[in-house]
C-alpha cells in the first residue's frame, strides 16, 4: 500500500534515474500535503529533466481520466520553476483551478515569460477564465482584464502560436471584436489557423458559424475534420446529425470515432440512441464500452434538456416569451 511508504521514498524513486517511476506512487501527488510538498521542492532541481517531464505528463492524463485527483497545489508551486516545460506543464495541470488570483498571474505569463510555449500555455489557460466571466463567476473588470490581453496577444506580431491559442480563448468571449478575428483565421491558408478558428467557432456558441463547421466536416484534412466534429458538437448542430452518423459508419481511426460518437452525444436527435446500443452490443473493448456508456448518459442529458421545450403550460398563467433558442 502506498499509504504506507513514506513521501521521501517517493521522491527517492523519482530520484533514481536507473529505475522506471512507479505509477502506484502517482497518487501522492494529488492533493499534496504541505509538509510533503516541501520535501519535493528540496530535491526537484535534482530529477531528471525526462523524469520530470514524463512525471508532469503523467499526472496531467490522469487529471483528465480521474476527476477527483487534483494537483493544484504542486501546479502553483512549479510555475515559477526555471526550466519552461515544466511552467508550461504546470500551467496545463490547472485547467480546472477557478481561482481568479491565477488569471492575473497567467496573464503575467503570457506577457512577461520569455518562452513561447509558456506563453501559449497561459493564453491557453485564460480561456477558462473568458467563460467563468461570461458566467459572471468572476468580476466583470478582471473578464475584460483577460480578453484586452488576449486581444493583445493575437496581434501578428507575436508568435503563431501565441496567436493561435490567444484566439482560441476569445472563442468563450460575447465581444463583438471577436467574429472578425475568427472570420479571418479561418479564411487562412495555413490549415493550423483553420483548426484554430473551428476551435473558437465551437466555444463561441454562436450558430453564425454553422455553414462553416458544416463544410469543414468533409474537409480532406483529418485534422481540421475533427475539429469540425468536435465544433459540431459543442454548437449543437443538429443539421450536422445525418452526416456524423455516416462519418461514424465509416470510420476506423478509434480517436476520429470517438470524437464523432461524442458530438453526436451532445446533438442528440433521431437514430443516435439505437446506433450507440448497436455499438455497445459488438464493442469488445473494456474502454470503449466504457467511452459509449458515457456518451449515452451524456445523450440522456441532452435529451432531457430538450424535452425542457415541451413542458405543457398552463395557459391560464401570464409569461414573458424569450427569445427563441436556435440551436440546432
Amino acid at each position: 500500500m502506498t499509504e504506507n511508504i513514506t513521501f521521501q521514498s517517493v521522491v527517492e524513486a523519482l530520484l533514481n534515474a536507473d529505475q522506471p517511476f512507479p505509477a502506484r506512487f502517482l497518487n501522492r501527488f494529488s492533493a499534496i500535503q504541505p509538509d510533503d510538498l516541501k520535501t519535493l521542492l528540496a530535491s526537484w532541481s535534482q530529477v531528471a529533466s525526462n523524469r520530470k517531464h514524463s512525471l508532469l505528463e503523467d499526472l496531467e492524463a490522469l487529471s483528465e481520466s480521474d476527476t477527483i485527483t487534483s494537483y493544484d497545489e504542486l501546479a502553483r508551486a512549479l510555475l515559477a520553476d526555471p526550466e519552461s516545460f515544466v511552467r508550461a506543464l504546470a500551467i496545463r495541470l490547472l485547467w480546472e483551478c477557478e481561482d481568479a488570483k491565477l488569471a492575473v498571474r497567467f496573464m503575467d505569463m503570457l506577457e512577461n515569460d520569455e518562452s513561447v510555449d509558456v506563453r501559449a500555455a497561459a493564453a491557453n489557460a485564460l480561456g477558462q477564465f473568458i467563460c467563468l466571466g461570461e458566467l459572471e463567476k468572476i468580476p466583470a473588470e478582471l473578464l475584460h482584464q483577460i480578453e484586452d490581453q488576449l486581444f493583445k496577444a493575437s496581434l501578428p506580431a507575436n508568435d503563431r502560436l501565441i496567436c493561435r491559442r490567444a484566439l482560441e480563448s476569445l472563442g468563450y468571449s460575447g465581444r463583438a471584436e471577436v467574429i472578425p478575428l475568427i472570420a479571418s483565421a479561418y479564411r487562412e491558408k495555413d490549415p493550423e489557423w483553420v483548426k484554430s478558428a473551428l476551435w473558437a467557432m465551437g466555444r463561441s456558441f454562436d450558430e453564425r458559424w454553422k455553414p462553416e463547421v458544416l463544410t469543414q466536416l468533409r474537409a480532406p484534412d483529418e485534422d481540421i475534420r475533427a475539429e469540425a466534429v468536435h465544433a459540431a458538437g459543442e454548437l449543437e448542430l443538429a443539421s450536422a446529425r445525418p452526416l456524423l452518423l455516416d462519418m461514424l459508419e465509416d470510420e476506423d481511426d478509434p480517436e476520429m470515432r470517438r470524437e464523432i460518437i461524442w458530438a453526436l452525444s451532445r446533438i442528440g436527435g433521431e437514430g443516435i440512441r439505437a446506433k450507440f446500443e448497436e455499438l455497445l452490443e459488438i464493442e469488445e473493448d473494456d474502454e470503449e464500452v466504457e467511452f459509449i456508456e458515457e456518451a449515452i448518459d451524456t445523450l440522456s442529458f441532452t435529451e432531457d434538456m430538450g424535452s425542457f421545450s415541451l413542458i405543457d403550460l398552463d395557459p391560464t398563467v401570464d409569461f414573458v416569451e424569450e427569445e427563441p433558442d436556435d440551436r440546432g
